[in-house]
Order: structure tokens, then C-alpha cells, then sequence
């Protein structure tokens, strides 16, 4: 093993990060300092200080992430429109830069000569971790016991755990593998490796099922600035309040709910449940905003661009000059996104039911059908005559037509003498 001093851990208190604290102390003889970021994680955190230091870690840093979370990383993603192949929200995805982002400060004010990770060698957490590490310090070694160590299951690192008197509440009965935070809740695992195998309805912790959701809709009105939300139903709130604010309320309505197959960026697919129901109202009602605040090339160029910021924050390129360039683009749109949208909560449904600005572009007086003063419906046929050209050119190359060709055309009287 190469020598190292001190290391700093992502911790989050679970069996895999809990096991990775003595076998850095026993493999490599170092001290090892714990780092959890607080991202809403709730009563995941209780306890985590008593269980790192049983587990031989020197100490245990919680720092409090949830408003820079949510004003610089989730607010950042929706004024995108960023959704990972059609369905993900990327909740993990854009946690991890912020997590590692702050393990680098913690690493320079320890004194750390290393950082390490409890990502297995499957997986896209490990790839956004270390690009984080190397876009901030290079020089710091990177450790990651799943790639170097003989455990392999999940018994493995439980009898590991027993032999080390290590303080684990994970059960060889537990299935599922979840990441919870702000934004969302993920599972996978268990059942849900069959793509056919319908979730067990014990899976869902954040949202209700429709089934068991209110018989009666509810309405939330949402206000935006520049693209950013700032109250619910009236009330201005902080970053990190607002959408925990908006989780309960779509969750109690099964809003947000999400299965899907996606490809990781390790090459293969896999097969994720997410409830993101705070996200999943606030991507609908920005997008509705956007509707009548964004002119159409703007609005359809954003469309395309968003696919890509989806893809480098999926694939942990959050600290690169291309994310910085986009954010700029994104920063650019979303000034005269300003404005309130009303939507209808029911079963799982989100209905618009208003969207107000006053940067609105549409117009009543030129969209009605009634007679108006400021667009003369026959200005249309030469529009349509125009527009239509070169369908019509292609349509006569050598195309007969009632039964005769057509002539080629005649460029003679182009030509010069």
C-alpha cells in the first residue's frame, strides 16, 4: 500500500462506509477522518458521530449543504430543464460534486494526504467523485477499498463488520440499495434487477400511491424570479425549505414517482425507482413559465442544449468549462422567466391550471380566431407559398405527374452572350 498519513472519507453511515473505516486503518495504518454532508437526508444522520468514532475513525465533520445544495446545484439543474434520459431528475448525479467539492476543503484543512469513496467499481459515483478530485487537487491519492479489497457481497462486509466490532444496522434482509437527499429518494436492487418484476409497494418512502392518495385534488401555485422559485402558495421561502415544502405536498399526492432503465455510464444499463415529487412540481412549472416567457427559437435551442447538461452532470463533469459555459447560456434565458403558475395535484397527476408573467409573450389579441386588427389571415397564402417552396421543387424533380413528366427547366435565358 502506499503510504498515507491521513484520509478523508465520504461517509454516510451505511454498512459499506462503515466497513471502510477499519480497513483503512488496518490496509493502509492511516488516521481516518469521516465527512457527511447534510443534504436532507433527515434521520439518516442521527447517530452517524458515535457509530464513525466506534467504527475507528478519528472524528466525524457534518457540515450543512441543504441551501448551497439547493441555491447552487438543484435550482442550477431545473432553470436547465436537465432530465437524464427522458425520466431522471439526476438527484445523486448532482450531489456528488458538492460533496466532493467540500471533502477537497476538508482534506486541505486536516492536513489529508488522501480522500477515499465507498463506490463500488460498478457504478457512476465513483467516476463523479474522482473527476471532482482531479478538477480540485490532483495531488491528493484517491483510495477505493471496493476496487482493492477481498469483500464482494453484501454478507462479506457484514461478517467483516462483525469480526471488527463494527456498528452496522444494515441486515442481511436488507435488499435495497438507496440514496436519499433533498431532492430525491433512489432504490435499486433486490427485485427491481428484473425489469419486468413490478416494484413491491414497500419500496416507495417518499410518495403515497395513487391508490392511497387523496380522493380530492389540490391546487399549489408556485412564484419564480429569473427562473428561481421563491414561494409556495404565497409564502416566500429559503432554497432547501422550498422544496422540502413541495416534497410533502407531491408526495402526499404520489407525484413523482419514476422507473426506469437507464445506461450508466460504466457501459451497462440498470434499472432505477426514484421519487423525486418536490422536483417533479417544480420541473412542470418552470417549463410552463418558460411557455409563455421564451421566444420559440430560444425556447427549442434550450430544449437541445439541456439534453447535453443532463448528460455531463449524469457522467460527474460538473467542474469543467463546458458546465460553466452552458450555465451561462441557461443564466442568459431565464430573466424574463418571472412570473406565478398554478397546478392541479391528483394521483399522481400534475395538471397546469395557470401560468401569469408579466414578460409573458403571448397575446391574446393576436392568438384569438375572432376578426383583429393585427394580423390579416390572408397574408397566410403567400407565407404558406414561401414556407412550402421547397417541397414544392422537390416534388416536380422527376416526378410525373398526371401521368406526364415535367419539362426540365430552362436556364437559356441566363446565359450570357
Amino acid at each position: 500500500m502506499t503510504p498515507i498519513q491521513k484520509v478523508v472519507l465520504a461517509y454516510s453511515g451505511g454498512l459499506d462506509t462503515s466497513v471502510i473505516v477499519p480497513w483503512l486503518v488496518e490496509n493502509y495504518g492511516c488516521e481516518v477522518i469521516c465527512f457527511t454532508a447534510d443534504l436532507g437526508q433527515e434521520e439518516e444522520l442521527e447517530g452517524l458521530e458515535e457509530k464513525a468514532l466506534k467504527s475507528g475513525a478519528s472524528k466525524l465533520i457534518v457540515a450543512d449543504l441543504r441551501e448551497e445544495f439547493a441555491r447552487d446545484y438543484l435550482f442550477r439543474l431545473l432553470r436547465a430543464g436537465a432530465v437524464y434520459e427522458r425520466k431522471y431528475l439526476l438527484g445523486t448525479s448532482v450531489a456528488r460534486p458538492l460533496i466532493a467539492r467540500h471533502m477537497v476543503d476538508v482534506a486541505h484543512q486536516e492536513g489529508a494526504d488522501a480522500l477515499a469513496h465507498g463506490c463500488t467499481g460498478k457504478g457512476n459515483d465513483q467516476v463523479r467523485f474522482e473527476l471532482t478530485f482531479a478538477a480540485l487537487d490532483p495531488r491528493l491519492k484517491v483510495i477505493a477499498p471496493w476496487r482493492e479489497w477481498d469483500i464482494r457481497s453484501r454478507e462479506d462486509a457484514l461478517a467483516y463488520a462483525r469480526s471488527h466490532n463494527v456498528p452496522v444496522s444494515s441486515s442481511e434482509r436488507s435488499i435495497y440499495s438507496r440514496d436519499r437527499n433533498l431532492w430525491h429518494m433512489s432504490h435499486e436492487g433486490g427485485e427491481l434487477e428484473d425489469p419486468w418484476q413490478e416494484p413491491d409497494p414497500g419500496v416507495y418512502t417518499l410518495t403515497r400511491s395513487p391508490e392511497q392518495a387523496p380522493d380530492a385534488a389540490e391546487y399549489v401555485e408556485i412564484e419564480f424570479e429569473s427562473g428561481v422559485p421563491v414561494a409556495v402558495n404565497g409564502e416566500r421561502l429559503s432554497p432547501a425549505t422550498l422544496i422540502a415544502t413541495l416534497n410533502r405536498i407531491g408526495g402526499k399526492h404520489a407525484i413523482g414517482r419514476i422507473d426506469l432503465v437507464e445506461n450508466r455510464l460504466v457501459g451497462m444499463k440498470s434499472r432505477g425507482v426514484y421519487e423525486t415529487p418536490g422536483g417533479t412540481i417544480l420541473l412542470a412549472a418552470h417549463r410552463e413559465l418558460e411557455s409563455i416567457c421564451l421566444d420559440k427559437a430560444t425556447l427549442q435551442y434550450k430544449d437541445q442544449i439541456a439534453l447535453k447538461y443532463a448528460q455531463l452532470v449524469y457522467n460527474g463533469l460538473w467542474f469543467t468549462p463546458l458546465r460553466e459555459a452552458l450555465d451561462a447560456f441557461f443564466d442568459a434565458t431565464q430573466g424574463p422567466v418571472t412570473g406565478q403558475v398554478r397546478l392541479k395535484l391528483y394521483k399522481g397527476n400534475l395538471i397546469p391550471a395557470g401560468r401569469r408573467s408579466p414578460f409573458s409573450l403571448y397575446r391574446e389579441d393576436f392568438a384569438t380566431f375572432g376578426q383583429d386588427d393585427v394580423y390579416d389571415q390572408s397574408d397566410a397564402e403567400g407565407f404558406i407559398h414561401l414556407f412550402g417552396l421547397p417541397l414544392k421543387v422537390s416534388a416536380l424533380v422527376g416526378l410525373p405527374i398526371s401521368g406526364l413528366d415535367m419539362p426540365e427547366p430552362d436556364y437559356s435565358r441566363f446565359k450570357r452572350d
